[in-house]
């Protein structure tokens, strides 16, 4: 699993080049700037969504083991997945200000 997600990591930042310099050829210097907004918006929703994965398996299974607690552990996952939520919409934000 961790090759194929490394090679597709590879894979996409050796296509980075090619698809600046078709935009160099055109005229349109920007191909840098939208690659680099795909990038970062790509990374952030990936990181992020793999982190409300582990925060759910993680309250799932708390509140399977002690379903006393279910009340504590569900105000504490909701406060994670908030906090997960806010640095995607933050990194949205900053991959539309880099794409201009």
């Amino acid at each position: 699993m961790k090759k194929k997600i490394l090679f597709s990591i590879v894979t996409l930042l050796a296509t980075v080049p090619a698809f600046a310099e078709g935009a160099a050829a055109s005229g349109d210097g920007d191909g840098m700037r939208y690659m680099a907004a795909a990038i970062a918006i790509a990374v952030a929703a990936l990181g992020g969504a793999l982190g409300q994965g582990r925060i759910g398996a993680a309250a799932v299974e708390g509140i399977a083991r002690n379903p006393q607690s279910q009340k504590s552990m569900f105000v504490s996952m909701i406060l994670g997945l908030v906090l997960i939520e806010s640095l995607v919409i933050y990194a949205l934000v900053v991959a539309l200000k880099i794409a201009g």
